[in-house]
């Protein structure tokens, strides 16, 4: 089916011709090898919860107290940071009351108007210093750890008086000496590390609708 499709594609040139196609057997282990890989880093994630655990803790305390949840990032981060928002907004595992949380990607007319007036660097830290108040919660996602608007967000956020929270990959970039905890996941395979973030993301989002709501 693959080989049958793009030959009958308009794009069959431009990607390099029939040496681009597979056989049923590469295709077959290149996914295995894929779900295998990505499976092997949530067992390890799984040996050590302690930074989600702490996360939905600080995510608790807040809520409890009347703040909100800020997320942000770039690119798949920014969509993660939408749907996690999502999720405290809506529902989790059950229906219950609305959880403060908002994704600073949403609104594009910031991001597009910060950016142009003030350069792409600031598009997160303008909108932290308008939008957050000191006891809220910033959740920074950034696979590298380096993005620089999202460590601009934090840094912001941090000056604000709000609790940081960051999701990053193994190697962290500059994110554990920015954040009060800091989630990496175990790889550093930008796949990975980002089917990583929703997991986790649900992990707390559901240790804290629990927690506040009641086992369910």
């Amino acid at each position: 089916m693959t080989r049958a499709i793009l030959a009958e594609s308009p794009y069959r040139a431009t990607l390099g011709g029939p040496s681009v196609t597979m056989d049923r057997d590469t295709i077959e282990t290149t996914l295995r090898d894929r779900i295998k890989a990505s499976a092997d880093v949530k067992t390890r994630l799984a040996a050590d919860l302690d930074g989600a655990v702490a996360a939905a803790d600080l995510l608790i305390e807040a809520i409890l107290t009347d703040h909100k949840l800020i997320l942000f990032g770039n690119g798949g981060s920014a969509a993660d940071a939408t749907h996690l928002a999502a999720e405290f907004v809506g529902r989790f595992r059950f229906d219950r009351a609305p959880l403060p949380a908002l994704s600073l990607s949403d609104n594009g007319s910031s991001v597009s108007g910060i950016g142009n007036d003030y350069g792409y660097e600031d598009v997160f830290a303008r909108q932290v210093t308008a939008l957050g108040s000191p006891g809220d919660v910033a959740i920074a996602i950034s696979t590298s750890g380096t993005s620089p608007n999202v460590v601009a967000g934090l840094r912001a956020a941090r000056a604000a008086g709000l609790h940081t929270v960051a999701l990053t990959g193994a190697a962290g970039g500059v994110m554990p000496d920015e954040a009060e905890r800091c989630l990496r996941m175990p790889s550093t395979d930008t796949a990975r590390v980002q089917e990583c973030y929703m997991l986790v993301g649900h992990l707390v989002c559901e240790l804290v609708e629990r927690t506040l709501f009641g086992g369910r």
